[in-house]
């Protein structure tokens, strides 16, 4: 087949294009070749996708399938009209993030969406859910549903990640800031974690184009409550100090931050309103063909990668050691 992957030189990207040459596909990645190498054995096409000229060259070609990663709504209409005539389907990883609500668990695809971004730029985070929701309908205006796959994305997980989310606990428990070893973690027995490992997530994709499937899919893990997520990670990491659970009220009188960011706690995040954002329904990608390796592994895995990227690396997410000396001291 001839891919054409839009980016293909980031994290999920860099993925998608390398389980595509491995499987012996003729790859194309276009992008400005800023955020990191191209996989080795495919060719490279610098444009940058803000330009109305970006998709010339390969708008001249055929492609049995493009994938598009992107956030920006202008950036995913201009390459759907542009590649419409000479793509047979069009792959756009989307995200969960789309769904109007978070509170009801098990949700599948049917589930009500936010208000697709009326502009083609999105200028901050906090429109990620309606900008990609409008690149959503910009790919289906072009290509109609029987020739696009949108994939919505849950967490994704693995080596690579710098966004912390996922290396942040099997970090802590290979390394805990306390004298004794102990590590704080948020006492909520009912909340759920939901990840997909990216090379699950990029092999799914790339067989979805061999496969000319089509249709919205969930493309997230298993569901798993956050405690058994935690004890894996700590298994992973051979910790076998004192794990300090602390109630969720505790920890937001003390500021400590949900999810990710500056002086958090990756994962958690509050209930009810967040008690379905972690437990949607994958049925319907798992028949399509995705298949997920045990969390166990990706843990591991990312434990690897975190302690050869440089665990004292500037992180995006969690508590500082000191921070957490501090709040176990206090709390």
């Amino acid at each position: 087949m001839k891919i054409l992957v839009l980016g293909g030189t980031a994290w999920l990207g860099g993925k998608i294009t390398t389980a595509a040459l491995r499987l012996g596909h003729d790859v194309t990645a276009l992008a400005r070749g800023e955020s990191g190498p191209v996989p080795d054995g495919a060719v490279f096409r610098r444009a940058d996708r803000d330009l109305p000229d970006a998709y010339a060259a390969v708008g001249r070609q055929s492609w049995d399938a493009v994938v598009d990663v992107s956030s920006q709504p202008g950036q995913v209409r201009r390459a759907a009209e542009a590649l419409a005539g000479c793509a047979d389907r069009y792959i756009f990883v989307s995200s969960c993030s789309v769904y109007a609500g978070h509170d009801v668990p098990g949700a599948d695809e049917s589930a009500p969406l936010l208000p697709a971004l009326n502009a083609d730029v999105m200028a901050s985070m906090e429109t990620y859910g309606e900008a990609k929701a409008a690149c959503e309908q910009h790919v289906l205006d072009a290509f109609g549903p029987g020739r696009a796959i949108i994939a919505r994305a849950g967490l994704i997980a693995g080596p690579g990640d710098v966004s912390d989310r996922t290396g942040y606990w099997p970090l802590r428990f290979a390394r805990p800031a306390a004298p004794d070893d102990s590590v704080l973690v948020p006492d909520a027995p009912e909340l759920a974690t939901q990840v997909i490992d990216v090379r699950d997530l990029a092999a799914w994709l790339v067989g979805a184009a061999e496969r000319k499937a089509s249709g919205t899919f969930n493309a997230v893990g298993e569901p798993m409550m956050l405690s058994a997520h935690l004890e894996l990670a700590r298994q992973a990491a051979g910790h076998t100090g004192p794990v300090v659970s602390v109630a969720p009220q505790r920890l937001a009188d003390a500021g400590v931050n949900y999810w990710s960011g500056e002086r958090s706690l990756p994962l958690w995040l509050p209930l009810p309103e967040y008690s379905g954002f972690a437990s949607r329904d994958n049925r319907a990608a798992v028949a399509a063909g995705l298949k997920l390796r045990p969390l166990a592994e990706t843990l591991a895995d990312v434990l690897d990668w975190e302690q050869a990227a440089g665990p004292d690396r500037e992180r995006k997410a969690g508590l500082t050691a000191q921070e957490e000396r501090e709040l176990l001291a206090a709390l």
